[in-house]
């Protein structure tokens, strides 16, 4: 019976320790990844900017290839296998050969709603590529985020689609 006490306290205050930890983690999330392309900022850009030419470098694209794609003037949506989930982005901003932000919204296999930017800088005869994507942590994914690595599960999604779009744009 005293096992079983100090069983049940233990469990009480390792769950009591996760939901403080939690509680103080950051409201907010950035992921972010660069790669230098050798192609100029008009080709890069023209990759990202069509949502239709995103299957020539997205890494997502690779991991169900079997996905139910539709295009708007300015949206993708996507449904696909548990990898990929089902989503939205609709484009919102975008500056010729230096920028290209969108609203990223996942419907499954969570909520959640981001903003990613594509920044693109001349470097000598290429161009700098930085992709980011941030939005709110909700306290649930606070909770998550103590044990998964938000940046290495999503930084290496975005460096592998860097590498991807470097060898698209560079053909």
């Amino acid at each position: 019976m005293k096992f079983m006490k100090i069983a049940v306290l233990v469990v009480v205050i390792l769950v009591g320790a996760v939901l403080v930890l939690a509680a103080m983690r950051p409201d907010t999330f950035k992921v972010q990844r660069a790669a230098e392309i050798q192609a100029p900022p008009e080709k890069v850009y023209a990759l990202i900017s069509d949502f239709k030419q995103w299957g020539a470098w997205s890494p997502w694209e690779k991991k169900d290839p079997q996905m139910k794609r539709t295009f708007g003037d300015k949206t993708y949506a996507w449904q696909g296998n548990k990898e990929v989930g089902e989503g939205k982005m609709t484009l919102v901003e975008a500056v010729p050969s230096s920028r290209v932000k969108l609203n990223l919204d996942f419907i499954k296999p969570f909520e959640a709603h981001n903003t990613v930017d594509f920044t693109l800088q001349p470097k000598d005869k290429g161009t700098t590529v930085t992709w980011s994507m941030q939005g709110d942590t909700p306290y649930f994914f606070k909770i998550i985020h103590l044990f998964v690595d938000m940046d290495r599960m999503v930084g290496k999604d975005f460096e592998a689609g860097l590498a991807n779009l470097k060898v698209a744009a560079e053909k």
